[in-house]
């Protein structure tokens, strides 16, 4: 089992960062700062070297240094699946008459074709204060949520997400049209289909093998277990049923439905609606009516379920990136997952406002960060 481990972070014009390094020889880091001073940007960083668009989802020109020419850049020295190796992100400086700059990812100072490259050398998984409201929230982000678990274990998930996505706009424009025409509908219809096969497939297989590691957590953890299920009918016909049947009878639905998705203007039935349904297993309660600070334990939870069934399929212990984690945790459940963590023995960097939550961090290293400067917390 390999463990992907960041070993030096160099960060240009990112954020509030105009420069900064940081060199890491711990598995347990904490950054520590007041509020906008960088802490997340740091982690966000991080994430941009694993397929997808990183922790906030952001768009390119907003990383960029608000000071800056417009570019910006992220580089990192990582032990990762295939030994040492060098990963980089990031855009060009823009000419005034250039269009806008497309995001270029590198291995060891070569070009790649895009961050899914990066999924070879190591993995991750995050947990941000965004997620506190998962449970009670729209479905669109559970699935969302959903989607980037699987990209942890499969980085081309996130493509064939995406091209489904693509599929089912092309579709749509096609249904406003007043003159459709049929073949063209059929060839849409045919890919897109196989492609919700792909995508419900390995969401099924997923949350199959992740439901096994939660109730394998067993009771003793100060983070509880969780049931899950995927409420999208693909994924659990997927469980029975052949997946060529499941695309001709997606077919089938697709074809019949052009009338009703035509006057809605998007397709009402398909992977791309699924929700992911999550019960507090000890208290037999969905896991929306649990208090706040259930709903926090059982995300933690899942997380460290997921980081350990990560390191199972793919072979290397994922990087995890935990923000503002311990905030909200009183010292014995802070104790508990400090422990956990050092268990499942992956680099994990964490962040917080208050040093005192980190005090019994043992082994990990500290650092300060202020108004875009990292620096080593002295003894």
């Amino acid at each position: 089992m390999t463990a992907a481990r960041i070993h030096r972070l160099l960060l240009s014009q990112f954020r509030n960062y105009t420069a900064a390094s940081l060199r890491v020889e711990a598995d347990l880091v904490a950054l520590v700062g007041a509020n906008g001073a960088g802490k997340t940007n740091c982690l966000e960083a991080i994430s941009l070297l694993s397929p997808g668009r990183g922790l906030r989802r952001a768009t390119l020109d907003d990383i960029a240094n608000r000071h800056g020419d417009g570019s910006w850049a992220v580089s990192a020295e990582v032990e990762g699946a295939l030994g040492l190796a060098t990963l980089g992100t990031g855009i060009e400086p823009r000419r005034d008459d250039a269009a806008a700059s497309s995001r270029r990812c590198r291995i060891d100072r070569e070009n790649v074709s895009s961050a899914a490259a990066f999924g070879d050398h190591l993995r991750m998984v995050w947990l941000t204060p965004a997620m506190d409201g998962l449970f009670t929230g729209p479905a669109a982000e559970r699935r969302r949520f959903f989607d980037r678990l699987v990209l942890a274990i499969d980085s081309e998930h996130s493509s064939r997400v995406a091209a489904l996505e693509r599929s089912l706009r092309s579709r749509n424009r096609v249904l406003e049209e007043r003159c459709q025409d049929s073949h063209w509908l059929d060839a849409i219809e045919r890919e897109t289909a196989e492609l919700a096969v792909a995508v419900a497939a390995m969401r099924g297989e997923t949350v199959m093998r992740l439901g096994a590691a939660l109730a394998a957590r067993g009771a003793g953890s100060a983070f509880p277990s969780a049931d899950i299920a995927l409420d999208g009918w693909m994924e659990n016909a997927l469980r029975t049923e052949p997946a060529t049947a499941i695309e001709d009878r997606y077919r089938a639905v697709l074809r019949e439905a052009r009338p009703r998705d035509a006057a809605a203007g998007r397709t009402l039935d398909g992977p791309h609606l699924t929700d992911l349904r999550v019960v507090y297993a000890a208290k037999a309660m969905p896991a929306r009516d649990a208090s706040t600070g259930e709903q926090k334990a059982l995300l933690i939870g899942l997380i460290l379920a997921h980081a350990q069934l990560v390191a199972e399929m793919t072979g290397i212990t994922p990087l995890l990136l935990l923000d503002e984690v311990v905030a909200h945790l009183d010292p014995s459940r802070r104790r508990a997952l400090f422990a956990e963590l050092q268990r499942l023995g992956a680099q994990v960097w964490m962040t917080g406002a208050d040093p005192a939550a980190f005090a019994d961090l043992a082994g990990g290293e500290v650092f300060d960060v202020e108004d875009g400067r990292i620096a080593a917390r002295a003894d």
